[in-house]
């Protein structure tokens, strides 16, 4: 007998139960892989946004809060630095380079960077990839902005269009730069990192929209034009933050020591690789928990699964009997059961794969323009490669307990008439 079509048949006559029964182990594997690509991707995601740097310097907060709103673009500045500290810092002889940030606008809710164009020159991320202008040039006028890529898809921007900033962040704002419009110069190319979401000023743009503005509301009845501003002194006098490279990479820690010991104003110097290892290991609990729950659901659903196999035994002793009087062992039989369940599980995985792709697909169109995390489709690696393999013997092992329960009966248990 060909015992696989034999299998296939027999699941076939009950469809309706071996259907539900694949969507339960297709499902609980999707879940596993979806929680598991996330994790990742979320941290590939992270780890490329900024490379190349030594050192972040902001006012005196935590660590993984300059690392946040400096590079992801998460929460806001409890403090700025003075523009004289920045110059301190940036003609350290220590110091080979400066890239500084002013935070706090926003335009249709992504944010606005007020820098300079040595953001063009140094910043870099990935594999030390500098960030490129894709259309138009750099910042030169006061009220230039360059776009990032994912900003000048979604609003349909193009160069020479009027931008107007508004004040503070949130996608809705009821006190708009609205005197001070910017001119689309540039777009910059994608790079897949917060800088795509990111709309970038000259640092002297940013001093002239506030210059008729104090403790966040406008003065009344002083009204600076954008023509007036541009004969006005537009140093800044504080920013956010600041990305330093050092000369040598073996003094950033000395460095970092004195400028946390800054006696002028109080600083605080973090190294962004460490501080991300910090943050991974704070959150690396919760992944931890998501991993331990999804596999749950699925020896949830593989126990779910033998307990439709053994439930469906007492229907199927005739079946049983009936092979047993054509010559099938009880050796056979029990081999039937393990195929079946091993279709289970062989199946579950492959139609657990394209559920999984699936939701990565859906899920990226919303969470690469909200968050910045490019979710990627691929098949799986080590080690969940591995878990993957062992669940698919397991499910052709969890076929030894029906198939022992059968394999026990005798030819006559079927073929018995009850009453």
């Amino acid at each position: 007998m060909n015992w696989i079509n034999l299998a296939l048949r027999s699941l076939w006559n009950r469809r309706s139960t071996a259907v539900l029964t694949l969507l339960m182990v297709a499902l609980s594997l999707a879940l596993l892989l979806t929680v598991d690509r996330v994790r990742q991707d979320t941290r590939a995601s992270f780890s490329n946004t900024l490379s190349g740097t030594d050192l972040i310097v902001g006012g005196r907060t935590g660590g993984l809060n300059l690392l946040l709103y400096s590079v992801f673009r998460i929460g806001n500045a409890t403090n700025n630095i003075s523009w004289q500290t920045y110059d301190d810092i940036r003609n350290n002889d220590a110091v080979a380079w400066t890239i500084p940030f002013s935070l706090g606008d926003s335009h249709h809710g992504y944010r606005v960077l007020g820098t300079n164009n040595d953001y063009f020159e140094h910043y870099q991320y990935g594999r030390r990839q500098n960030v490129s202008i894709n259309e138009g040039r750099r910042l030169e006028g006061v009220y230039d902005v360059v776009l990032g890529s994912a900003v000048a898809k979604a609003l349909d921007y193009q160069l020479g269009d009027e931008v107007v900033i508004a004040h503070g962040l949130g996608s809705t704002s009821f006190e708009m730069h609205d005197d001070k419009p910017f001119t689309v110069v540039g777009i910059l190319a994608p790079t897949g990192t917060p800088v795509d979401r990111t709309l970038h000023i000259p640092l002297e743009g940013m001093t002239a929209i506030h210059v008729d503005w104090t403790a966040g509301v406008r003065l009344p009845g002083f009204d600076v034009s954008a023509e007036e501003a541009l004969d006005m002194d537009l140093t800044p006098d504080t920013v956010t933050a600041v990305l330093v490279g050092m000369e040598s990479r073996i003094q950033a820690l000395g460095f970092q020591r004195r400028i946390n010991q800054y006696r002028a104003e109080p600083l605080t110097a973090i190294i962004p690789g460490a501080t991300l290892a910090e943050l991974w290991q704070m959150i690396g609990i919760a992944e931890n928990a998501l991993i331990a729950i999804s596999g749950l659901v699925v020896v949830t659903g593989l126990l779910g699964m033998v307990t439709v196999i053994l439930a469906g035994l007492n229907e199927r002793r005739r079946e049983m009997a009936i092979l047993r009087a054509l010559g099938a062992r009880p050796s056979h039989i029990l081999g039937l059961l393990m195929i079946e369940s091993g279709f289970y599980g062989i199946a579950g995985l492959v139609l657990g794969l394209l559920l999984h792709w699936a939701l990565i697909a859906i899920a990226a169109l919303w969470v690469q323009p909200a968050y910045g995390i490019q979710l990627t489709l691929s098949l799986p690696v080590w080690p969940m490669s591995g878990v993957l393999l062992a669940v698919v013997a397991l499910s052709i092992l969890i076929g030894l307990a029906p198939g022992w329960k059968a394999y026990r009966r005798s030819l006559s248990d079927g073929l018995t008439v009850t009453t």
